[in-house]
């Protein structure tokens, strides 16, 4: 492996490595939910271990018909990326039907508020105007 290679490899790691802790850290400080640290974790985990062993990387790469075995590591980011990029849709998806239903019950439930301040209302000012008339008229 020439020096140029080398470099790839150590970039790679320390860059998978770095991403690994970042996620890492995220999740430990409750800024990130582990239902979607996991995808993160597991990609950079993958990512890590190809830019690692070196053997794995050039195994995949000659399975897949990659000649330049670091451009593999990049197609794996890539894939992973657009995995996490679907998950992510779906998520936003779920969150924009979801914001749509609570929208629609708050609108409900405005509308039975001023229903019911609509009838309540008059009942009230006729219960104070009834308390007035007893308690200004002579016994």
């Amino acid at each position: 492996m020439g020096e140029m290679g080398l470099r790839i490899q150590l970039f790679a790691i320390v860059a998978a490595a770095g991403l690994f802790v970042i996620v890492f850290e995220l999740v430990r400080r409750r800024r990130l939910m582990e239902r979607y640290a996991l995808l993160w974790l597991i990609s950079t985990t993958v990512l890590l271990a190809l830019a690692a062993w070196k053997g794995l990387l050039v195994e995949v790469s000659s399975a897949i018909g990659i000649y330049y075995a670091p451009s593999a590591l990049f197609v794996a980011a890539l894939g992973f990326i657009l995995v996490l990029m679907l998950h992510f849709s779906l998520v936003i998806s779920r969150l924009a039907d979801q914001n749509k239903v609570l929208a629609q019950k708050l609108s409900l439930m405005q509308q039975r508020v001023d229903e019911l301040e609509r009838t309540i209302e008059p009942a009230a000012e006729e219960h104070q105007r009834a308390g007035r008339t007893r308690i200004g008229s002579p016994s």
